[in-house]
This record gives C-alpha cells, structure tokens and sequence, in this order.
C-alpha cells in the first residue's frame, strides 16, 4: 500500500505552498525593492523546477537528458533575448 500513496507529489505541493507563501509574504512586509525582487525571483525559479521535476516527471523518462538540455536551451534564448533587448534598448547599441 505505500507505493501507492503518493508522497512525492504530497511532498511537492507541500514545497509549492510554501514557496508561494514566501513570494505572498514579500508583498506583506515592508522590504527594500532589490530584496523583494531578489526573493521573488528565486522562489519562481525554484517553484518552476519543482513543477517540471514533481508534477511534469521530468526525470522519469529514459531521455531524462534530452528533457533537461531543452529546458537549458529554452533558458538560453530566454536569457539573450532578456539581455539583448536590454542591450538595444537601455545601453543605446
């Protein structure tokens, strides 16, 4: 009966509760703009991989690898996109 019980994905919204309730409590106290976002951008990113490890069994599949260089590849555009439009725009290039 106890590898019926799903307590990976118990555990995981448990950690997804609680992640939330970090990023909520960033707009209840009184934080400094850099310390919020810092906070807010941390909790995202874990909160998205937990949901693609957990929730999206991304690491139950035989190409376990594959799955996991898409994801740092899709991170990669997302990062020169980020970047180059705050090249172009901001720095004036």
């Amino acid at each position: 009966m106890k590898e019926l019980f799903p307590a990976k994905q118990i555990m995981g919204f448990v950690f997804s509760l609680i992640l939330t309730a970090v990023a909520l409590a960033v707009y209840f106290l009184d934080l400094s703009f850099s310390a919020g976002l810092t906070i807010l951008i941390v909790t995202a990113f874990v909160q998205a991989l937990l949901q693609l490890i957990v929730f999206m069994h991304a690491g139950e599949t035989k190409d376990k690898w594959s799955i996991y260089g898409n994801v740092y590849f899709m991170v990669f555009i997302a990062l020169v996109t980020i970047f180059g439009t705050l090249f172009l725009f901001l720095w004036d290039m």
